[in-house]
């Protein structure tokens, strides 16, 4: 266990390191999604058009950085503390190939400039790196392929700006690098913002259990086609995420090595650990994660036996985080693998509040059943005994699938625009208060425009950052390695 002692040192540190521009007002005992009252929507409406007065729309518009805002470098040092050190030169080598992929490392930077933003006080369960690429398909314990939100290690109660306003200007700085002009940029922005609000609108009119069963599924992306083309390019999508799975992936990363199945070593993005003492843990890992489970789960789960563990660098932001796959069969050889990640504070933390969950493994696990329609079987959670770490469990690529940016059209960035829009409004709509929000944002334009001048200055800001790690790498403060198939 994590001691008390050992967890408000790593709170401090962060911080300092952070200097955050303003003291979080929340206490550990209020964190949590705010709570509908019992009143009308009527009358929430109205509470949330009277937030206006404390916190205009049009506040929110553009971005300046503060006089005594830290050195991104030194932020972005600041969160490898933890981190495996022979690793984090690929998580600098991937942040360096464009200013969009420096955005989806550096959420804890964002995090620490969002705090300096202005709120309206309301809260929602937030995914709390919420980017354009942590949207995507997956499949349904009914083996449907719904669209939704796919990433949660950063998951906490926290302000609802804060997640919309990281995935609209991650939408800026993607149609940059796109080579569109910033005109395009910002209009595909406002797409996103117009597409959550009014959505939120609709979902204010819903009872809770309509909120709940919503969701997004393959067909309807299919059937909301504008034409023919995109029609087909959905339906490729389709096709293609619907072979990710277990069965097909398993050739690419296994083979049979003295009668049993082993991974492929691919160094530095997977490799086995060697020792007595690493076949332990992973052996209490599954234990606990085991007692995670519902008791059903416990059943599907005990069907199958550990063939084989190695540790695999996933993502850019999660580079240097502990993560693992384990390889199963079952007693008919059915594979299954599963992906072990590590759970570390949450970015929001040190602006949001501590989490109420002592394991981030749980707290990643709870605000993802509460943010996502539907949740992998298989999910749950862990921790080492003897270390303190915490692992969240899952299937690894279960048809899991994001959109291909590269190539894009504007046509095409507007359209997922207002998919992720929406889909951010569903999540907020079901732990934070809909018409409320929905009351303050209008049924005008005045919000998401404010937006959309945010996401253009946060887009400079985060080219000037993306500037200033091509520095660090080429004068040798940091290091970082380019991997070569990239």
């Amino acid at each position: 266990m994590i001691t008390k002692e050992k967890k408000t040192e790593k709170k401090d540190t962060v911080v300092s390191i952070h200097k955050k521009a303003k003291k979080a007002e929340t206490s550990v005992a209020s964190v949590e999604p705010q709570h509908v009252e019992f009143r009308s929507r009527e009358e929430r409406i109205a509470a949330g058009k009277l937030l206006r007065e404390k916190v205009t729309r049009a506040s929110h518009a553009g971005w300046t950085a503060p006089a005594n805002r830290q050195d991104p470098i030194d932020v972005l040092e600041a969160s490898n503390q933890d981190r495996v050190p022979e690793l984090v030169p690929i998580r600098y080598g991937r942040m360096l190939r464009s200013p969009f992929t420096f955005l989806r490392g550096s959420a804890g930077l964002m995090a620490y400039d969002l705090s300096t933003t202005p709120t309206t006080g309301l809260r929602v369960q937030a995914c709390g790196d919420c980017h354009l690429l942590n949207f995507g398909a997956f499949a349904t314990p009914e083996r449907n392929l719904i669209f939704d939100i796919n990433d949660f290690d950063e998951t906490l109660p926290a302000p609802w700006e804060w997640d919309i306003k990281r995935l609209a200007a991650s939408f800026a700085v993607a149609v940059r690098d796109g080579q569109f002009s910033d005109e395009d940029a910002q209009a595909v922005a406002v797409e996103c913002v117009r597409a959550y609000r009014e959505k939120l609108r609709e979902y204010s009119k819903m009872n809770p259990l309509e909120i709940w069963y919503d969701r997004l599924d393959a067909d309807t992306l299919i059937a909301m086609a504008p034409d023919e083309k995109i029609r087909r390019f959905r339906e490729r999508l389709v096709e293609k995420a619907q072979q990710r799975i277990g069965d097909y992936l398993l050739p690419k990363i296994a083979s049979v090595v003295g009668g049993r199945h082993r991974l492929l070593d691919q160094p530095p993005i997977m490799f086995h650990v060697q020792g007595e003492e690493y076949a332990q843990r992973a052996q209490d890992v599954l234990e606990a994660y085991r007692q995670s489970l519902s008791d059903e789960r416990r059943v599907l789960f005990d069907r199958y036996r550990l063939e084989d563990f190695a540790a695999k660098v996933v993502g850019i932001g999660s580079v240097g985080t502990r993560c693992f796959v384990g390889l199963f069969f079952s007693a008919e050889n059915h594979p299954l693998l599963l992906q072990f990640k590590e759970a570390c504070p949450s970015v929001l933390e040190p602006y949001a509040g501590e989490s109420r969950y002592d394991n981030h493994a749980q707290r990643v696990v709870m605000g993802q059943r509460l943010i996502q329609s539907s949740s992998d079987i298989f999910l749950g959670w862990a921790r080492v005994s003897d270390t303190g770490r915490d692992f969240f469990v899952r299937q690894l690529r279960d048809m899991k699938m994001s959109a291909p940016i590269e190539g894009g059209t504007v046509q095409q960035f507007h359209l997922y625009a207002e998919i992720c829009g929406w889909t951010l409004a569903r999540a907020h709509a079901r732990s934070g208060d809909a018409a409320t929000i929905s009351g303050y944002l209008g049924k005008s334009d005045s919000f998401d425009q404010a937006i959309g001048s945010f996401a253009m200055a946060y887009a400079d800001q985060t080219e000037r950052d993306h500037a200033a790690l091509v520095q660090a790498v080429n004068s040798r403060r940091v290091k970082a390695i380019i991997e070569e198939n990239e």
